[in-house]
């Protein structure tokens, strides 16, 4: 296992971050996993022995139960807390109430307290706002979570699911007002879903945040188990067909990684994973399993290294169609390489 720096910080974490959306199941979360706690030890146990340090949930994530099941474990298995990376987000709606969503100060500071208690700790490494707000102005949810930093009840905090200009008008403001930054985004980035590479990327390496990948397998899609004339009676994408996908573009992804997969005797999943870590801006990836062979396989990604050859061949079949202004960046930027 490889540890990278997130972002802009000393913090070095593993290379594969253990998801935790198929924790519990309740509420919506169904469709994505049920693991009940004695398998979710299991799963954190295997990831600890394979040298994963990252451990990633979300308030909302079966509807905190995830929380809860994730600090149970680490207290079942007798992990030394401090040999972990916890993080955890806020955003969602959590009750019925008009304040009991979004990042308002009242949020946050609230719901920052009962993830402390689901998770049976008294800070969390990285705390994350789960998406955008439009009805809270960013000053009072940037100031909020530099007051948690300050008390010691977060060290970094995060950000997941925002557009470049979003993130870089949040880095201004946190640098006029001498809060603490974001050291990291939390996106979706997958050989099948390329779009950060547009605007989100180039910013990240700019500003030196780390990128934190959710769903590489595209809702497992690049699972292995679809292809143009196969598809499963059961599984993810067909009880949650999520994250949006242009299936015949990535029908010929899966093609031509299913040809790698198949000369270096590995899983499709694998080389998907594989093709993650191999991009610059990727600090970790976040693998999500529902039974031991799932993680198993994934935690295999890391001792795959794709040749130029392989690198290629996928950026080819999945590269993006040029869009303004990136063409017009290129061309008149070839003379000043």
């Amino acid at each position: 296992m490889n540890y990278n720096l997130l972002g802009n910080t000393g913090l070095k974490v593993s290379e594969l971050c253990l998801g935790t959306m198929t924790f519990g199941g309740k509420g919506i979360w169904t469709a994505i996993g049920t693991l009940p706690q004695d398998e979710v030890d299991a799963l954190v146990k295997r990831s600890v022995e394979a040298g994963i340090n990252f451990i990633d949930t979300a308030n909302v994530y079966s509807e905190g139960v995830s929380e809860q099941m994730t600090g149970t474990a680490i207290r079942n298995l007798g992990l030394k807390r401090d040999d972990l990376i916890l993080a955890t987000k806020v955003r969602g709606k959590v009750g019925e109430g008009p304040n009991q969503i979004g990042l308002t100060r009242k949020h946050i500071l609230h719901q920052v307290e009962e993830s402390l208690r689901r998770l049976q700790t008294d800070y969390i490494d990285l705390y994350q706002i789960h998406g955008y707000d439009p009805l809270t102005p960013l000053e009072e949810t940037l100031y909020a979570l530099d007051q948690l930093v300050s008390s010691g009840k977060v060290r970094y905090i995060g950000c997941s699911n925002l557009a470049a200009w979003h993130i870089m008008k949040a880095l201004s403001i946190s640098e006029i007002k001498g809060y603490s930054k974001f050291v990291s985004l939390q996106a979706y980035y997958t050989i099948a879903g390329r779009d950060i590479e547009r605007e989100i990327v180039p910013l990240l390496l700019d500003q030196k945040l780390g990128l934190m990948v959710w769903s590489p397998l595209a809702g497992g899609l690049l699972s292995g188990k679809y292809s143009r004339n196969t598809s499963p009676g059961e599984g993810r994408r067909v009880n949650f067909d999520f994250p949006p996908v242009n299936r015949e573009k990535a029908y010929n992804i899966i093609d031509v990684m299913q040809e790698i997969a198949k000369s270096r005797d590995v899983s499709v999943a694998q080389v998907a994973l594989s093709w993650v870590l191999h991009q610059p801006a990727v600090s970790t990836i976040i693998i999500g399993a529902k039974n031991p062979q799932q993680l198993e396989d994934n935690l295999k990604a890391i001792d795959l290294s794709l040749d130029a050859a392989d690198l290629q061949k996928l950026d080819a079949v999945s590269k993006l169609a040029p869009e303004y202004p990136a063409w017009m960046l290129e061309r008149q930027g070839a003379d000043r390489k």
